[in-house]
Protein backbone atom coordinates (compact mmCIF):
# COMPACT_ATOMS: atom_id res chain seq x y z
CA UNK A 1 0.00 0.00 0.00
CA UNK A 2 2.20 2.75 -1.32
CA UNK A 3 -0.41 5.45 -1.66
CA UNK A 4 -3.78 6.08 -0.12
CA UNK A 5 -6.72 6.36 -2.50
CA UNK A 6 -8.78 9.31 -1.30
CA UNK A 7 -11.37 9.16 -4.11
CA UNK A 8 -13.97 7.11 -2.23
CA UNK A 9 -13.76 9.28 0.85
CA UNK A 10 -13.95 12.48 -1.19
CA UNK A 11 -16.93 11.17 -3.18
CA UNK A 12 -18.65 10.41 0.13
CA UNK A 13 -17.95 13.89 1.48
CA UNK A 14 -19.15 15.61 -1.70
CA UNK A 15 -22.26 13.39 -1.75
CA UNK A 16 -23.00 14.43 1.83
CA UNK A 17 -22.59 18.10 0.89
CA UNK A 18 -24.75 17.81 -2.24
CA UNK A 19 -27.56 16.16 -0.27
CA UNK A 20 -27.16 18.77 2.46
CA UNK A 21 -27.52 21.59 -0.07
CA UNK A 22 -30.59 20.04 -1.69
CA UNK A 23 -32.59 19.97 1.58
CA UNK A 24 -32.94 23.76 1.92
CA UNK A 25 -33.28 24.07 -1.86
CA UNK A 26 -36.40 21.89 -1.70
CA UNK A 27 -37.92 24.04 1.05
CA UNK A 28 -37.15 27.33 -0.73
CA UNK A 29 -38.22 26.08 -4.17
CA UNK A 30 -41.58 24.89 -2.86
CA UNK A 31 -42.07 28.10 -0.87
CA UNK A 32 -41.47 30.43 -3.82
CA UNK A 33 -42.62 28.36 -6.82
CA UNK A 34 -44.66 25.47 -5.49
CA UNK A 35 -44.57 22.15 -7.30
CA UNK A 36 -44.44 23.77 -10.73
CA UNK A 37 -40.64 24.01 -10.42
CA UNK A 38 -40.20 20.23 -10.72
CA UNK A 39 -39.10 20.50 -14.36
CA UNK A 40 -36.04 22.55 -13.35
CA UNK A 41 -34.80 19.60 -11.30
CA UNK A 42 -35.62 17.25 -14.18
CA UNK A 43 -33.43 19.33 -16.50
CA UNK A 44 -30.65 19.49 -13.90
CA UNK A 45 -30.85 15.72 -13.52
CA UNK A 46 -30.68 15.15 -17.27
CA UNK A 47 -27.73 17.50 -17.64
CA UNK A 48 -25.98 15.83 -14.71
CA UNK A 49 -26.59 12.38 -16.20
CA UNK A 50 -25.26 13.35 -19.61
CA UNK A 51 -22.26 15.07 -18.03
CA UNK A 52 -21.59 11.98 -15.92
CA UNK A 53 -21.50 9.86 -19.08
CA UNK A 54 -19.23 12.26 -20.96
CA UNK A 55 -16.60 13.06 -18.31
CA UNK A 56 -13.49 10.88 -18.44
CA UNK A 57 -12.57 11.22 -14.77
CA UNK A 58 -14.23 8.54 -12.64
CA UNK A 59 -14.23 10.92 -9.67
CA UNK A 60 -15.98 13.75 -11.54
CA UNK A 61 -18.31 11.29 -13.26
CA UNK A 62 -19.39 9.95 -9.86
CA UNK A 63 -19.96 13.47 -8.53
CA UNK A 64 -22.05 14.38 -11.58
CA UNK A 65 -24.03 11.16 -11.12
CA UNK A 66 -24.70 11.97 -7.47
CA UNK A 67 -25.80 15.47 -8.46
CA UNK A 68 -28.04 14.08 -11.22
CA UNK A 69 -29.84 11.61 -9.03
CA UNK A 70 -30.11 14.09 -6.17
CA UNK A 71 -31.87 16.36 -8.68
CA UNK A 72 -34.23 13.56 -9.70
CA UNK A 73 -34.95 12.79 -6.04
CA UNK A 74 -35.70 16.46 -5.45
CA UNK A 75 -38.67 16.22 -7.84
CA UNK A 76 -40.30 13.79 -5.42
CA UNK A 77 -39.28 15.88 -2.43
CA UNK A 78 -40.85 19.09 -3.82
CA UNK A 79 -44.23 17.35 -4.04
CA UNK A 80 -43.79 15.89 -0.56
CA UNK A 81 -42.75 19.32 0.73
CA UNK A 82 -46.08 20.72 -0.43
CA UNK A 83 -47.79 18.00 1.63
CA UNK A 84 -45.68 18.95 4.66
CA UNK A 85 -46.68 22.60 4.20
CA UNK A 86 -50.36 21.64 4.00
CA UNK A 87 -49.97 19.67 7.25
CA UNK A 88 -48.58 22.82 8.87
CA UNK A 89 -45.06 21.48 9.38
CA UNK A 90 -43.56 24.30 7.28
CA UNK A 91 -44.80 27.86 6.69
CA UNK A 92 -47.06 28.70 3.77
CA UNK A 93 -46.11 31.44 1.37
CA UNK A 94 -48.83 34.08 1.86
CA UNK A 95 -48.48 35.20 -1.77
CA UNK A 96 -49.51 31.77 -3.10
CA UNK A 97 -52.69 29.77 -3.09
CA UNK A 98 -52.54 26.15 -2.01
CA UNK A 99 -54.77 23.27 -3.04
CA UNK A 100 -57.41 22.27 -0.52
CA UNK A 101 -56.79 18.81 0.88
Amino acid sequence: METINWDGLLIGIVTFLIIGVFHPVVVKAEYYWGTKCWWIFLLLGIVGTITSLMVESVFLSAICGVFAFSSFWTIKEVFEQEERVLKGWFPKNPKRTYPEK
